[in-house]
């Protein structure tokens, strides 16, 4: 696994600076956004570097599938049994602000459609 690069989750994973983590494997780390936009908002990252979804790499598939599931993980043990949203910003016109691959978890709340 190379090291993950200079972004702010790259120094999360470094333990360079502070964040309320959730989960944490081999591959993956979760933790609570600092800028919550619904009442749980967690965020999941892989411990790998992925700047953004669309530069991911046939490679990465098994780390997706586990990205995917360790959010179906964490969403169930954050209590989100009537539901959730996972998010996966990409590129500028997406939203993505912060350029080392992450989804989403939001619920506790209803959600709305369209989102944005």
């Amino acid at each position: 696994m190379s090291a993950p690069e200079d972004t702010i989750f790259g120094r999360i994973i470094r333990r360079e600076i502070p964040a309320e983590i959730v989960y944490e494997d081999d591959l993956a780390l979760a933790f609570k956004d600092v800028n919550p936009q619904a009442p749980v908002h967690i965020l999941v990252i892989p411990k790998q570097p992925i700047p953004q979804i669309s530069q991911a790499q046939p490679e990465d598939q098994l780390l997706l599938g586990h990205l995917l599931l360790t959010a179906q993980k964490v969403a169930n043990q954050a209590g989100l049994d009537e539901g959730y949203r996972l998010v996966i910003n990409n590129g500028n016109n997406g939203g993505q602000t912060v350029y080392h691959l992450h989804i989403h978890i939001l619920g506790g709340r209803f959600m709305t459609w369209p989102p944005g």
